[in-house]
């Protein structure tokens, strides 16, 4: 069986005790629905953008957004297929967080997941079925060859070795962090497949970290920081060949990454959690807020005050007086507070 090689660091404790203090506020902060929706949107739309463009995909965030919401954009077909295929990915994810006999064995979704990256891009008999040419790995910023992947004839013995690692007692010991850093890893190295094998590699490290309880409300996206130094993602994988198979500088570049994506996500909750004071004033009632109420307090948080002349910016085609109803709720509700009484008035959190 598969043993991967680590040491466990200084720098690789201190990355995995800022993400354990991250999750702890994230996983505890009491948001809203509407940031609830709107955080796991976001996570989505950068994971599907940067996941297919730091392999070429040649879509910006916007336009990979607008894909992702049905709009036609005027781009190659290959880049659009590409993106909508990940979110498919990303959505089986979501939905695939046990891996046991109930659900497929693992093989059965690491090729499924394959079958979804890959749908209307390749040919079909080679969706979700293993390589049996031999293939080397280009850095795709500068061309150089990276490494050259087992023989063909290794990979389903190879995959089965890791396969073995992730359902074994030896990899329910290691901390749920670096086993999705090795399975990252592990599945780039086999490469098992003709094409998407880093898609494939970072959906199913992204899966291993659900299922192990990581999935931290699913507000956070690797491929985020992968793709912001590509260079440096591929630095830290060829890290591993180069130091004979250790893996302790990928882990440490791994863990790294999601320390600092949990972090973000820490700051932007702490700013829009609901007020502690204002749960307690509800009696821990759940705010049964309209979407007009939602995005008025999203408003006043962002700029720190609303008045009505920023009522046609917020609420295009709205009735003033209709918006004006909704703020009379939040004021009832005790949630906001008005300042003045002319139309120069400010709405203000209470």
């Amino acid at each position: 069986m598969f043993t991967p090689k680590f040491t466990i660091t200084n720098k690789i404790l201190k990355n995995i005790g800022s993400i354990e203090a991250s999750k702890e506020v994230i996983d505890h902060a009491p948001l809203l629905p509407y940031y609830e929706k709107e955080f796991r949107k976001d996570a989505m739309v950068r994971s599907v953008h940067h996941g297919t463009h730091m392999e070429g995909n040649e879509l910006n965030l916007s336009q990979a957004e607008r894909v992702l919401e049905g709009q036609d954009i005027p781009a190659r077909e290959r880049d659009v297929q590409e993106v909508i295929n990940y979110r498919e990915v990303m959505e089986y994810v979501e939905k695939t967080q046990v891996l046991d006999t109930k659900t497929g064995t693992v093989e059965d979704v690491i090729k499924q997941i394959h079958k979804l990256t890959v749908d209307k891009i390749l040919a079909p008999e080679k969706c979700g079925e293993y390589r049996k040419t031999q293939v080397v790995v280009k850095n795709s910023i500068s061309g150089e060859v990276s490494f050259r992947p087992p023989m063909a004839v290794a990979v389903q013995f190879q995959i089965k070795d890791l396969i073995a690692f992730i359902n074994s007692l030896t990899g329910e010991d290691i901390h749920p962090i670096l086993k999705s850093g090795v399975v990252h890893y592990e599945l780039v190295r086999i490469h098992p497949f003709i094409d998407g094998n880093g898609r494939v590699a970072r959906a199913l490290s992204t899966l291993i970290l659900f299922k192990e309880g990581y999935d931290i409300r699913k507000f956070f996206s690797l491929e985020e920081y992968f793709d912001s130094n590509a260079l440096s993602y591929y630095e830290a994988l060829q890290s591993v060949e180069k130091s004979k198979g250790d893996l302790t500088h990928w882990l440490e570049y791994f863990s790294l990454g999601l320390a600092i994506e949990l972090s973000k996500i820490k700051d932007r909750v702490e700013k829009i959690s609901v007020d502690a004071k204002l749960k307690e004033k509800l009696g821990g009632r759940p705010l049964m807020l309209s979407e007009r109420q939602l995005k008025i307090i999203e408003y006043i948080q962002k700029t720190g005050y609303l008045q009505n002349k920023a009522f046609s910016q917020l609420f295009p085609m709205i009735s003033e007086d209709t918006i004006l109803n909704e703020l009379k709720e939040l004021l009832s509700k005790g949630i906001v507070k008005k300042q003045g009484v002319t139309k120069g008035a400010r709405y203000i959190m209470k």
